[in-house]
């Protein structure tokens, strides 16, 4: 059955591995949609593909994103796009609070344009620095202070009462570190991979001991894409992430010990805001929707290595 599929933020590195997972099947139709603030063409799909579409468009122009949904009658809308990076969004916190408006811009589209299901990308941000272990979707509060964090719970809101209020049924899937082919390198996992292969000193803030969870993209693709064709985990929230916590200085020590790199670990002074110090996720919803063991960090580093030309 064919179905037409709007990726917003699909220059980026979730968004764009999206867009080349699904126009693998010829059944799919994508239109991607990324005002390339952050994103790069270069992670659009195979250009030989005949079943995807670009538009350089930013989400918070109404009328720019009405032409294209009312155009093409999505069945599926995945609003991935915001402003990411957690420097970057420190430093641009306006900019960060513009993308409600363009959540907003979106879950309205969709609801006017009968949408199938609205599939929201939340961060992990949105818990804050937590207060249990795991992080539960449905008990654990949310605890952010930051703005892209707050902007984050805000959209989550929109969507439910968008659901409530006018039926329109979403997935909200909070994202925990994931890392891949696509990530660009101001993000931790493919930093620390630069710097050592290229034999840089490994920069850490603070003494390391924060910790976070990396999830390979290929276990992020398979659950979201399952989701989709077998309308699972409707109108929940649900975390996507590895449950395996692992320090920042145990990170660069193991990226070190893999690429055998004479890189020196060097602490800088810590972040004034905005590096918590741990991530767990309970991925109990996530584990029954994958069916197999998550991708180790140790495999997902090296076929990180592998599809890079470093």
């Amino acid at each position: 059955m064919k179905k037409n599929i709007l990726i917003t933020g699909g220059c980026g590195n979730v968004g764009g591995s999206l867009a080349r997972r699904l126009v693998k099947n010829k059944d799919n139709n994508i239109t991607i949609v990324d005002n390339l603030i952050t994103g790069s063409k270069s992670k659009l799909p195979n250009m030989d593909l005949k079943n995807w579409s670009f538009f350089e468009k930013d989400c918070n122009d109404f009328h720019a994103m009405s032409e294209i949904m009312h155009k093409k009658k999505f069945d599926y809308v995945f609003h991935y796009a915001a402003l990411v990076g957690v420097k970057r969004t420190l430093q641009s916190p306006i900019m960060v609070l513009e993308d409600i408006k363009g959540i907003e811009n979106m879950l309205k589209l969709s609801y006017e344009n009968n949408v199938k299901r609205f599939f929201y990308s939340s961060s992990s941000e949105v818990y804050g620095e937590p207060v249990e272990f795991p992080q539960k979707e449905d008990t654990t509060p949310l605890n952010s202070r930051l703005p892209y964090a707050i902007v984050k719970n805000v959209g989550e809101a929109f969507v439910k009462s968008y659901s409530k209020e006018f039926g329109l049924n979403f997935s909200i899937f909070r994202f925990f570190n994931t890392y891949g082919p696509l990530q660009s390198s101001d993000f931790v996992m493919a930093k620390f991979l630069d710097q050592a292969i290229n034999g840089k000193d490994i920069t850490i803030y603070g003494d390391g001991s924060q910790t976070r969870t990396f999830c390979y993209i290929d276990d992020n693709l398979d659950v979201v894409e399952s989701i989709m064709n077998n309308d699972l985990v409707p109108n929940e929230v649900l975390n996507i992430g590895n449950n395996i916590e692992i320090s920042m200085l145990d990170l660069a020590k193991k990226i070190i010990n893999i690429t055998k790199s004479n890189s020196k670990i060097i602490h800088l002074p810590s972040l004034e805001e905005g590096d918590m110090t741990r991530r767990q996720p309970d991925i109990s919803k996530m584990k029954k929707i994958l069916g197999r063991e998550l991708v180790s960090i140790d495999n997902g580093i090296n076929l990180l290595i592998e599809a890079q030309s470093w």
